[in-house]
């Protein structure tokens, strides 16, 4: 698996620092979607708006995760 960077269709061939980043980019998101899933254990949250944070969220990682790959494809 130490070339598996270079075998994902529609992406360049990555660097380990690119790797990196997008690694440690992966973990941060699953971090802030442990902690928004526990703040719905708070007493009189608003659900909507904690979704829409959640969505929005995901969103700029996602986003993050695209500025460092840079897929050539759709």
């Amino acid at each position: 698996m130490d070339n598996q960077h270079r075998k994902i269709a529609g992406y360049r061939e990555l660097s380990e620092d690119e790797i990196a980043g997008i690694n440690r980019t992966k973990r941060l998101a699953e971090d802030v979607g442990a902690h928004l899933d526990a703040l719905l254990g708070v007493q009189g949250i608003d659900k909507r708006a904690l979704a829409i944070a959640k969505t929005e969220l995901q969103t700029g990682f996602m986003w993050a995760v695209r500025a460092i790959a840079q897929p050539e494809t759709f």
